[in-house]
């Protein structure tokens, strides 16, 4: 048994798992600011609406 070896395999594995977990908190973060600024988005389209009811409200589909 080879205990240097194992040891270290180990502290790798750890690492590794800190790392996922710090990126996966990282890209969380990074998709709760892109669905804030999604929503801001959206109520400013409102306020656009708001502002010219008429442009946007109808839709012409051609079959």
């Amino acid at each position: 048994m080879d205990i240097p070896a194992l040891s270290m395999a180990l502290s790798q594995t750890k690492t590794l798992g800190d790392v996922g977990t710090a990126l996966l908190s990282k890209s969380l973060d990074m998709a709760k600011e892109q669905g804030a600024e999604m929503a801001s988005m959206i109520d400013s389209a409102a306020m656009e609406l708001s502002v010219n009811p008429a442009v946007g409200s109808n839709i012409d589909i051609l079959v």
